[in-house]
């Protein structure tokens, strides 16, 4: 299976993404999470692949091999990344693309597909998955996140590592122990002491000192046009029932555009790595096309 692992200056910073399938196939983005890498979409691009989709799986600025900033307080916010994801499309000569967005890569989607942020964007986003996101996320889960992965712990070993991850990573479900090992080695580096630490810039969580309400975007919610699918982990603290129902009656929501999927025995957020979850996402972007062909789009 074809996976190319490339690098692109994307608003000024050097962006690496690998690139999955044929080149020449309907393109689907998939973005991490906050304090993840591309590599967590291994699992997903790979199913995507065999039903016929290009994949492409960024590392947001900041983490695995994409560039750290040197401008910290006004790159890592989410209107730079969305600016990023613009210039990588742009630079690629992709028109028409699906997202799939897990936690931060969620938020990314709907600030593109809204066409607020970066307006030569809009109407480019076929669909959106919000895997575990929302315009409005709870503050106690926020603070839990930031407290994390605002001070990476360092380890003498991959192992202890590995076991950090498996605990602090629990909400993601099931993974097999081979997927814990992937996960665990696509996301350490190596301190100058010896020791190993997850694969970040750690000034990344300064997001939300340096922009408080970044995650508050009802009005680019508001403003997308396209289906919606928002797999909520049904024990997620981030993503609560009351913020969903008021997805219903706004944006793509209020269009009927909007499906909500409660996704068992995961909490934030689904680690789109199992059959039910590949099924609920292929299935939505069959859908969505449908209904494009179905409007003569």
């Amino acid at each position: 299976m074809l996976a190319e692992s490339r690098y692109l200056r994307c608003a000024g910073r050097e962006l690496h993404f690998v690139d999955w399938g044929d080149p020449n196939a309907p393109v689907v983005v998939a973005w991490h999470g906050l304090a993840r890498t591309g590599r967590d979409m291994d699992e997903l691009a790979r199913h995507l692949v065999g039903q016929g989709y290009r994949v492409l799986c960024p590392d947001t600025v900041g983490r695995g091999l994409s560039q750290w900033s040197a401008d910290p307080a006004n790159e890592y916010k989410l209107s730079f990344y969305a600016a990023q994801a613009r210039d990588l499309l742009d630079q690629l000569g992709l028109q028409r693309v699906h997202w799939v967005g897990t936690s931060m890569g969620g938020a990314i989607g709907t600030l593109c597909a809204g066409g607020l942020a970066e307006p030569t964007l809009k109407g480019r986003i076929r669909s959106l998955v919000l895997n575990d996101n929302a315009p409005q996320l709870a503050q106690p889960a926020i603070e839990r996140i930031k407290a994390y992965a605002g001070q990476p712990p360092a380890f003498d070993t991959v192992l202890e590592l590995e076991a950090f991850f498996r605990q602090v990573y629990k909400p993601y479900g099931w993974l097999s122990d081979p997927q814990w090992k992937v996960l665990t080695e696509s996301s350490v580096r190596r301190l100058p002491d010896g020791r190993v630490t997850p694969h970040y810039d750690p000034a990344m969580v300064q997001q939300f000192v340096n922009h408080p309400d970044d995650y508050l975007i009802w009005h680019h919610y508001d403003a997308i046009t396209c289906p919606v699918l928002c797999l909520r982990g049904a024990e997620s603290d981030l993503v609560l029932p009351d913020t969903v129902t008021q997805m219903h009656t706004r944006g793509p929501g209020a269009r009927g555009q909007l499906t909500v999927v409660e996704v068992p025995g995961c909490g934030h957020a689904p680690a789109l790595n199992v059959d039910s979850h590949f099924n609920w996402v292929t299935g939505f972007l069959k859908t969505a096309e449908q209904a494009e062909a179905g409007a003569g789009l």
